[in-house]
């Protein structure tokens, strides 16, 4: 009779038979794996998608046989990992990007930062054009969101409203994300909220190995978040982490928000590792009452599965590759379409001035640099072009090649949002008259970069774009 390791060593070696036989088409297209022939105009041109191998596969079933499910060995390795390659304290799993987002705020509104608490009614500086789970957080914890214009080239705020969105006493943060890929201007937000003892959250969920100046994002602020959807740098299916860049006093926080709300700091199925369960007393509780049991906040339960994290492992070995593909994939688009300018406002790296095929960007004299380890190729569509962006929009979707809208373009513009404002005036607050949003609202689109893509799918994506403006 076989013993249990020779039968789970003969599932696996199966499980990478299967793997290689039917997921040929989600190897990175950098490997150029033989499988399903690309048929122009037939086969979809995803604009992101899950890039894997036999690894991740035979990852995820060894977890499984394992059987311990909840958040265990694979997810303490993985929290390890993540936080060595992006050189902070610690990272923390969690289920997805929005509640990696929502957590990380919520630690900061915890009784235990005292005079650093954020409260009900303080103020957050964020920007308009984007995600909305970036902004939601602000306000299910009962502070109010200022929200600052976009730079519609970069896509990331527009610094000079800073200090206008500024009141002493009541702003209290600043929580942005990284558009695109881009990084916002890191030294201009950390100088700001360095000069006015204001926390800064990172959402760095679409910029995960992104560099400023030679520094990986996700390290500048106090708080960091990333996405592992599918979509994102690296997935686990679904997912997210916030990373500790500094103080260890906030991962207990964040823990707690992730875990009920509770006081104990015991890792799920261990118990007493602070040697004193029962000794002490918190609230109005007895003392002696069960440490477990003791909660210190008002949490959630959005922690990931185990085999979840040993997905994100075998990711994570493959991130550096995966960077320089989206690198240059982007790299590609921008030199094939240098001739569409006539038509199209193409994006630019935070601090660069501009591009050209023969010295790349050109940049400003700050002295600052950004690398962008890019989520998608955004493009303006020019007022004057002889098409809208909603002709292109659907020129692509006929020609099966995926493309967004920059996520929720001008967020206040949304329902969600609009009704807030009548129900609630005090709800939100704007800066100005956010005109770079609206243009991001109404002119951009994006398409893909990501490291699934063949050459023969970028050059189709190409060809495509050159015929549809040419003919116009």
């Amino acid at each position: 009779m076989n013993s249990p390791q020779e039968i789970k060593a003969e599932i696996l070696r199966l499980t990478r038979q299967y793997s290689a036989a039917v997921h040929r088409q989600n190897h990175p297209g950098y490997e150029k794996i033989t499988g399903p022939n690309f048929v122009p105009g037939t086969t979809v041109v995803p604009y992101a998608g899950r890039v894997f191998d036999e690894n991740e596969v035979e990852a995820a079933i060894s977890s499984t046989l394992d059987f311990w499910l909840t958040l265990g060995p694979e997810g303490e390795a993985f929290e390890k990992e993540l936080a060595q390659f992006l050189g902070v304290k610690s990272s923390i799993l969690v289920n997805s990007g929005s509640s990696a987002n929502l957590v990380a705020f919520s630690a900061l509104t915890s009784h235990k930062l005292k005079e650093k608490q954020i409260k009900r009614g303080d103020e957050v500086i964020t920007v308009a054009g984007g995600f909305p789970t970036t902004v939601a957080p602000i306000i299910q914890n009962g502070a109010v969101p200022v929200f600052i214009d976009n730079d519609p080239i970069t896509g990331n705020a527009n610094m000079r409203f800073l200090e206008e969105a500024f009141v002493e006493g009541k702003t209290k943060a600043v929580m942005m994300a990284h558009t695109l890929g881009n990084p916002f201007n890191l030294s201009a937000v950390t100088e700001f909220c360095q000069q006015h003892d204001l926390w800064l959250i990172e959402d760095n969920c679409d910029a995960l190995g992104c560099r400023y100046d030679g520094k990986l994002t996700g390290t500048f602020g106090d708080i960091s978040t990333q996405s592992f959807y599918p979509p994102h740098h690296l997935t686990l299916g679904e997912g997210g982490s916030v990373n500790i860049v500094k103080q260890p006093r906030l991962k207990v926080l964040v823990e707690s928000f992730r875990d009920w709300g509770r006081d104990c700091w015991c890792a799920s199925g261990k118990d007493n590792t602070c040697g004193i369960r029962f000794d002490w007393q918190l609230g109005e509780l007895p003392k002696g009452y069960d440490h477990k049991y003791i909660y210190s906040h008002l949490g959630y339960n959005l922690k990931p599965l185990d085999p979840q994290a040993a997905i994100g492992r075998q990711q994570l070995k493959k991130l550096p590759n995966f960077i320089q593909a989206r690198i240059d994939n982007w790299n590609f688009l921008r030199t094939a379409l240098a001739d569409l300018e006539e038509f199209i406002d193409f994006s630019l790296p935070t601090h660069a001035t501009g591009w050209s095929k023969q010295n790349g960007f050109d940049w400003d004299n700050s002295g600052h640099r950004t690398e962008c380890s890019w989520f998608g190729f955004m493009m303006l569509i020019k007022p004057g072009a002889p098409f809208s962006k909603l002709e292109f929009a659907q020129a692509l979707d006929a020609a099966k090649i995926g493309n967004r809208m920059l996520f929720g373009g001008n967020l206040v513009r949304q329902p969600a949002f609009v009704q807030l404002r009548k129900d609630y005036p005090e709800a939100l607050r704007t800066i100005g008259d956010l005109k770079g949003a609206d243009r991001l609202m109404n002119e951009a689109i994006f398409i893909g970069v990501y490291p699934g893509l063949t050459t023969a799918m970028l050059e189709y994506v190409v060809e495509t774009i050159q015929k549809f403006c040419r003919k116009k």
